[in-house]
């Protein structure tokens, strides 16, 4: 619970910015150039503090964003783990999911895949109180959605 002191010494927020960077690649040219420039926030202080948090990641993965701009002109974010589909093209092998989903299977997928996706989404800190199953049962939804077929073991 929040207290009458920790409301009063918030700072006042100017903006909440979501960005997809790839990993470790975080540079003064578009797309964040324009969003940071925007509110005069410092671009090299966000560029290799983001890199430095990214740089366990393989080079080129797409990474969530969510930067919080104050008045101060100070800056907070939180880098998020790759979305799930990007998990499941990755683990599928494919560039593009179906375009009927439903009526034509892509690729098919083990509940192995699955389990490690839900693993590694799991230490999201927005995922973090989320059960494997429930992660689970949502990144299958996903992969349907998507043309994938999950089965049991692959052959």
């Amino acid at each position: 619970m929040t207290t009458l002191k920790d409301v009063a010494t918030r700072k006042p927020v100017l903006a909440t910015i979501r960005l997809l960077v790839p990993a470790g690649a975080a540079r003064p040219a578009p797309p964040v150039g324009p969003a940071l420039g925007f509110y005069r926030l410092n671009l090299m202080a966000f560029c290799k503090d983001f890199n430095a948090r990214t740089q366990k990641y393989k080079a080129e993965t797409p990474m969530q964003v969510t930067l919080t701009a104050y008045k101060d002109s100070t800056f907070e974010f939180v880098v998020k783990s790759p979305s799930v589909s990007w998990f499941l093209k990755k683990a599928a092998g494919i560039e593009t999911a179906s375009g009927r989903p439903g009526h034509n299977i892509v690729t098919s997928l083990s509940l192995r895949h699955i389990y490690e996706i839900a693993k590694l989404k799991q230490s999201d800190p927005f995922c973090k109180h989320v059960s494997l199953e429930a992660l689970s049962k949502s990144i299958i939804g996903t992969a349907k959605s998507m043309g994938i077929e999950i089965v049991k073991d692959l052959d």
